[in-house]
């Protein structure tokens, strides 16, 4: 297992972490803790989990476990995040000072720890005024009740403008951002990379595998069916069986990676997996286990070092779309320039 800071703090965790959502719904808590037991035992030591994860339980799932694992707590760098709906009343979700406020207390108490290495918003509200979020958080790391911040899903001028207004106020900064990114969906660095890098945020990416696209269990034009998750739940979100079946891309980049693996003996998992970690500001990839099998061939990414003409073909066989302008190379050309004369 490698190491990384977490951003730009001082706090190190492991460049794989484990995602906690399956707690509770896909994963019993059993499974949950053998999850945990073998993720801990490869060197992993990053968690993350979300108040809204199965309604609080994936929460208590980890808490209980930090409980029954002191050696495990002490070297566990925990991670959740607040901000959708955890009841029916209008101030039970958001970016409020009031909201947050209950979120984060109920956090710490499902999680049974006095802090919160790393408190996350789930997603930008563009109700509450990012000043009034920003005073709540660097309040929150005063009081010690977390360690670092950071944000999901946010846009890259949105995380721009996060750092800029805590930098003019004197709060803590962010550091991490958690972010959809994969083979598969790379759309985010048009705009979202390159904001953190500016910043000097590190990235954690969700959903790596694609939600399981990239591990190989699909085929061409043949429906999902079995205990896989667009097996039980074809039309599931954003990585739903019929228009991913339908873009040619989808197959060019899985053809790829199906590739690089064949020719070096390994997973097709581990080959995305490996790729993700190697991209600039990744900080930690998020594995989101059913199983202890699973999780254990995802952990064999954390060995893999790819070469750059492997780095290549993934990456050249997997270039996001984009309109020749602001992002194709007829806008990529208006912001480059030759320090020895020309455009």
């Amino acid at each position: 297992m490698q190491y990384r800071t977490l951003g730009a703090s001082g706090a190190i965790v492991s460049a794989q972490a484990i995602g906690a959502m399956t707690f509770g719904s896909e994963a019993d808590e059993p499974t949950s803790y053998a999850i945990l037991d073998a993720f801990f035992a490869a060197g992993g030591t990053f968690i993350d989990t979300a108040d809204v994860y199965s309604g609080g339980i994936s929460e208590a799932i980890v808490g209980r476990w930090l409980t029954v694992r002191p050696t495990e707590a002490r070297q566990a760098v925990v991670a959740t995040k607040g901000r959708f709906p955890m009841g029916p009343g209008p101030n039970d979700l958001g970016l409020s000072r009031r909201h947050l406020g209950d979120a984060l207390d109920n956090s710490l108490r499902r999680l049974g720890v006095d802090r919160i290495d790393l408190y996350q918003m789930h997603a930008w509200d563009a109700i509450t005024p990012i000043e009034e979020t920003l005073r709540f958080l660097d309040d929150a790391v005063r009081a010690g009740k977390i360690a670092y911040y950071g944000f999901s899903n946010y846009l890259g001028w949105q995380l721009t403008k996060a750092v800029q207004v805590a930098k003019a106020n004197g709060y803590a900064p962010p550091v991490t951002l958690q972010p959809q990114y994969s083979l598969l969906v790379r759309g985010i660095e048009h705009e979202i990379v390159p904001a953190a890098l500016d910043a000097g945020v590190g990235l954690l990416p969700w959903s790596p595998l694609a939600g399981g696209w990239l591990s190989g269990k699909y085929q061409r034009d043949v429906f999902p069916t079995g205990a896989t998750r667009l097996g039980e739940n074809p039309k599931r979100g954003q990585e739903a069986w019929e228009a991913r079946n339908a873009d040619p891309r989808t197959w060019q980049v899985i053809d790829a990676v199906s590739g690089v693996a064949k020719a070096r003996g390994v997973s097709m998992s581990q080959v995305a997996l490996a790729w993700l970690a190697a991209q600039p500001a990744v900080t930690s990839v998020l594995l989101g286990a059913r199983s202890v099998d699973q999780l254990n061939d995802n952990l064999g990414a954390a060995d893999l070092e790819l070469t750059a003409d492997e780095l290549s073909t993934l990456s050249e066989a997997s270039v996001p779309p984009a309109e020749p302008y602001p992002y194709g190379a007829a806008g990529a050309n208006q912001r480059n320039r030759q320090i020895s004369g020309g455009r």
